[in-house]
């Protein structure tokens, strides 16, 4: 199989919540074109996506909804459960915790770590907050798939090391910081600050007043 972009893994995702809205809404076949439009991309893009992966649906009859649902879950690895732990009972922890999408798609949040002897032993969301001393041993002994860590920036990188060292190979990073993990490690960095100043420039350019150019 063909190497797969990032940028390609984003819009698999895209196609697939568009196509689940369709699917609730009764549909029983899309388009190209209008699965393209209704993701904010092109229907050549959407047939080359999905080329690395197989061959789907029938030109001049589009593409059967159930059909491809169940085939970009089967891509993107949605057909089994994954336990997570989160690491950082904080603000971005509690927002987590709260996001039901995580279940829908197969990823529980099985346990919550934090360093605060203050906030060890409270309860979030049916799960008591446990000390960072027991991280390692839950990690390994506990089958944990995935680790979201939502610490401060200055600490991420000794945690990721030790999740690492307990045997995690798949991380999603949201403190604001560029992190080093050994090769065989997935991580997926979250940067809410760098997302808001990329739409600060886009409103800053739409602002500024346009120079012509001299020759």
């Amino acid at each position: 199989m063909r190497k797969v972009s990032p940028s390609t893994v984003g819009r698999l995702s895209i196609y697939l919540r568009v196509l689940s809205e369709l699917d609730g809404l009764g549909a029983e076949t899309v388009s190209s074109e209008e699965l393209a439009s209704r993701c904010g991309t092109t229907a050549a893009q959407v047939r080359k996506d999905l080329s690395f992966f197989g061959t789907f649906g029938k030109r001049g009859r589009g593409y059967a909804v159930e059909e491809l649902i169940s085939a970009l879950r089967s891509i993107l690895g949605l057909e089994r459960r994954y336990r997570v732990a989160l690491i950082g009972a904080g603000r971005i922890g509690v927002a987590l915790l709260g996001y039901r999408d995580f279940q829908e798609q197969g990823f529980h949040i099985e346990a919550v770590f934090d360093a605060d002897p203050k906030k060890v032993g409270q309860r979030w969301g049916g799960m008591t907050v446990r000390p960072d001393a027991e991280l390692e041993q839950a990690l390994a002994e506990e089958g944990i798939d995935i680790v979201i860590v939502a610490v401060p920036a200055e600490v991420a990188q000794s945690v990721v090391d030790r999740v690492v060292a307990a045997g995690v190979r798949a991380i999603l990073n949201f403190a604001p910081t560029k992190l080093q993990v050994p090769a065989g490690v997935a991580l997926k960095n979250v940067n809410m600050a760098l997302e808001l100043e990329g739409l600060s420039f886009a409103l800053a350019r739409e602002s500024r007043p346009r120079t012509r150019r001299t020759a």
